[in-house]
Order: structure tokens, then sequence, then C-alpha cells
């Protein structure tokens, strides 16, 4: 399989790359998206930073790519959605850098304070403007965080070592999670209200582009300073211009902008903005350390299957994907049963977990089972990644429940698939730590392992009826490898599944349709 480096990266994650037998690595910078797209065809991993611009007319050329990895965590230079549609995996390196950036931030907002860039120009220019850069402590001063995220957390936790009030705000995290880890939660106005400085943390998104404007500069305490080390467009580069000169804020420090590289701003002309090029997470450490995550997690996912950090998947890491192997074969082989048992277009599919899981996380096992569902239904190759959005696009509901208790079973799923013609229920659980079986499938018990050729019959349970079976497959030289019978729970019918050797034909099968006995006959592939 082959990797495609199209940004810097570290060379010890290149080394990785390059060790990893059955694994090969191309470096090449600096492409055009034309050049990119001209070679991407040929490659299975593609490994950014943020240069690279990993659009839907990439994606569309990119016919065996499998999984794009970020050695960072910023994606919004990724079309997401495109991705995942494609069946995609997006990981990025969310651990590997946020020491960095919270320390930059630190640094800047001690930069900004005491008038380190401004010293340092005027000395070099031979003035000693002593006065005139005066600045003040930051000792007690009150500092605003939002987004209480690894960065944002650190960032407290360093401020607070500089004996400042720290106060939070994070829509997301509850008030109980920030009070337990020693700082004060409030509300985004009052955050604006108090804070001496403000310093952001969230990812760009819809939400919060733009989130400081004129708007919210106006609720914010004369004198603020505001420091930007996440995501350029948080903050209104414009607006942020006209509350500087106004004097409502003191100053600002940028490390990210609108547009990177950005154009001549007259943010730039004013003494009181410091400025870097987007340096929060350049440092040695940092770049060795997001480096070797991403190299790891794509050798990893390639080789084992491992997702880990997964923006468009639940993370299965090695050790959970050993404890949930055969929840999620399990998982997919109901999917795949549904799909052959169901008639008409799917409305609704609700999956149930009863019993001990061991708190596992099952969100892996529904996207198994969707999976199993759509791939016989859709054009698409479908994946982990895909499924769920394939079916979402099918306008089928998906709701999942769980529930501690189940009566027959240490744990049992099962699903109900709602059609326009019909509902089908499957039911499935483990046998010993392995074995994957289904036991009930509507009204009827049974006990079957869904592997290869097989047949479902619906007949009369009435003496000689599964001989007269057995005898159809035999008149035609199928041999019968296993067979399952489930009886009706309160009826007269019973369902057989009978696993052959070879698939039987459209002919045997009608021929077993034409026995007295047989109500229904359907040829199951797993």
């Amino acid at each position: 399989m082959k990797v495609l480096v199209s940004d810097n990266l570290g060379e010890v994650g290149i080394r990785m790359f390059e060790d990893e037998e059955g694994l090969s690595v191309d470096v090449k910078t600096g492409l055009s998206s034309e050049e990119l797209e001209s070679i991407i065809a040929e490659y299975h991993a593609l490994v950014i930073r943020s240069a690279t611009k990993v659009t839907e007319a990439l994606l569309d050329k990119a016919k065996q790519l499998k999984v794009i990895g970020r050695a960072g965590i910023g994606l919004d230079n990724v079309d997401i959605p495109a991705a995942t549609k494609r069946g995609i995996i997006v990981m990025n390196t969310p651990g590997g850098n946020v020491v960095t950036t919270a320390e930059h931030t630190i640094a800047l907002m001690l930069s900004l304070t005491r008038n380190i860039p401004s010293g340092t120009m005027t000395m070099k220019d031979g003035l000693w403007e002593k006065k005139k850069l005066q600045g003040r402590e930051i000792y007690n001063k009150v500092l605003g965080i939002i987004g209480f995220g690894k960065i944002g957390s650190i960032v407290a936790d360093r401020a607070r070592g500089l004996r400042m009030q720290v106060m939070v705000h994070d829509p997301i995290v509850t008030p109980e999670q920030i009070e337990k880890a020693g700082f004060e939660s409030v509300s985004l106005d009052e955050l604006y209200r108090k804070a001496d400085y403000i310093t952001v943390h969230v990812p760009k998104l819809k939400s919060t582009t733009g989130l400081l404007d004129k708007a919210a500069f106006a609720k914010m305490k004369d004198g603020v300073m505001v420091i930007n080390c996440a995501r350029g467009g948080i903050v209104d580069e414009a607006d942020l211009y006209d509350a500087i000169t106004s004097g409502k804020l003191a100053g600002a420090a940028l490390d990210v902008f609108e547009q990177e590289p950005p154009e001549a701003s007259p943010l730039f002309e004013l003494e009181r903005v410091v400025c870097t090029p987007h340096l929060g997470a350049s440092t040695r450490e940092a770049q060795t350390n997001v480096a070797v995550a991403v190299a790891g997690q794509i050798i990893d996912c390639l080789k084992n299957g491992t997702v880990v950090n997964a923006v468009n998947m639940p993370s299965v890491t090695g050790d959970l994907l050993k404890k949930m192997g055969p929840l999620l074969s399990l998982g997919e082989k109901m999917g795949c049963l549904q799909a052959q048992l169901i008639c008409g277009p799917i409305e609704e599919v609700v999956i149930e977990y009863m019993g001990d899981f061991q708190d596992l996380d099952m969100t892996p096992v529904s996207t198994a089972f969707m999976k199993g569902l759509m791939a016989p239904m859709v054009k698409d190759d479908v994946n982990f990644v895909n499924a769920k959005v394939l079916a979402q696009e099918m306008g089928i509901k998906i709701t999942e429940s769980a529930s501690a208790e189940s009566e027959d079973y240490i744990n049992l799923v099962s699903v109900h698939v709602r059609s326009t013609e019909m509902t089908s229920t499957v039911s499935g659980t483990i046998f010993g730590k392995q074995d994957p079986r289904i036991v009930k499938i509507d009204k009827f018990r049974l006990e079957m392992v869904p592997r290869g050729h097989m047949v479902l019959i619906n007949n009369i349970d009435r003496p000689g009826s599964i001989g007269e079976i057995g005898t159809a497959l035999g008149n035609n030289d199928i041999n019968i490898g296993r067979m399952q019978v489930g009886q009706e729970e309160y009826g007269d019918r019973n369902i057989i599944f009978i696993q052959t050797d070879t698939r039987i034909s459209d002919e045997v099968m009608n021929t077993i349709q034409d026995l007295g006995s047989v109500k229904t006959a359907i040829s199951l592939e797993f």
C-alpha cells in the first residue's frame, strides 16, 4: 500500500513509513491542486497538515484512498462530508501539539502585556522608549477562556500558576467538570463583562466563525486584550481593528488569520497588535509528536484496521477491537441477513442492546449492522465510515437503545427493520467468546451460524417435511453442511436454515418451492 505525504512532516514520521513492511511512502510537498489530483488515484493514505486542500474534486479521483491523516488538530481544509460519503476515514492527532499551542497562548499574552515586540523593534532602531512602553502585571487579572478542551484546559492550568483568576465558558463541557478542575464556569456574557484577557480555544465551525465580533466586543470591559491561537475567522478581523482603534480593546495577539498567509491587513499597522505566522504548533517537540502520532495511526489503520482519533467514525483501538470483534461480526451478519429478508424501501431501523455489554460503546456495532444492511442496496462501496451517512441520505431513521435486562442470554442484540411493505426482527448473540449466532427471526427461535451458502425455508411443521427437502437437495447433488430448525413460538410452522457446500441454483430453489410443505424459500449468502 502507498502513502502520500503532501505537506511538511517530521522526519521521524517519514522513517516510520519507510521502515514498515508492506508500505511505501512518497513525499511530495507544495503540489498544486491539479498536480495532486493527477497522482492521488494511486495512493491508499494521504498525510497532510494545513496547506493541502482536500476537496471533493480531489476525493473524486482518490479511488483507492482509505484514510486521510492530519498531523495536527484542525481539519477545516478537509471536506469531511465528501470523504465520509466515499468511505474515507479522516483522522487527526489532537494530543500532539496541545502543550505547545497552550504555551504559545501564554507567550503571546505576556508579549502583548509587556510590549516585548515593540520594545525589541524600537531598541534595534536606536530608541529607548521606556515610559511609552510601560506595561501591566497579569497577577490577579481575570483570564476568560472560551473552550475548555485539551488546549483550553492547559492554558487555564498555566494561568493559574501565574496567579491569574481564571473563568471558563464552554457550551459542551459541564460546569461540574470545569469546577472540578478548579476553575469558575460562567456564561459567555459574564466572561465578556469581567475578563481582562480573553483567549479562544474552540474549533472553527459555522457557530464559531465570527464569534468575537462587533457585538461581542461591545459587551467586553474597556481595556480588554484578546488572544487567538485557535483558528483564523473566529475573531472578526475588521471588527477587531475597529475595537482597537476606538480604544475599546487595549490590544490583541493573533497567531491565526482569516486568510493564511494573510494579505496586507490594517491590523499590522497597529502597535497594540502582536502577530505570529501560525506558530502555535511550531516547536521541535510538537512536530515530532504529531509526526509520530499520525504515522502510527495510519500504519495501524492500514495494516490492522485500528481507528484512532477519527472525526467521521467511532474510534476502535486494537484492544477494543479484540473485545468487540465478535460483536462487530455479529452486527454485520445480522445486517446482511436483514437485507436479504426485507422487502420494499426501508424506512426505519431500531437497534436494541439488552444485557451485559461491560460498558462498551456499542456505536461501532450499530455501524457494522448498517454496513451489512446497506451493502446490497447501494452502488457505492459501503464501509464503517459511510454506512450511516448513506442510510440517512436514503431517509432511513436509525434509533438505538440499551437495557441491562435480557431474559434468556447474557447479552442480546435485536434489530427491527421496517419497510414500506413489512417489518422484520432479527436477534443475535455471541456463543462462548467468539461465535456469532442468530437466535431469533421474527417469532421463530433457532441457533443459526450465519456463514457461507444458505437457504431459508418457511414450511408447515409436519412429519416428513424435512425429509422431502433433504431428498430434493440430494437428488441435485447438493450436500448439506449444517441444518438448523426454528419453531414458531405459537403455531404450526417452522423455519429451516440449511448451509450447503455450494450455492443452490435457481432451478433447485424452484424445486424446493414446489414442495407441498414449503411456504417460502429464500437463498442467502454470507
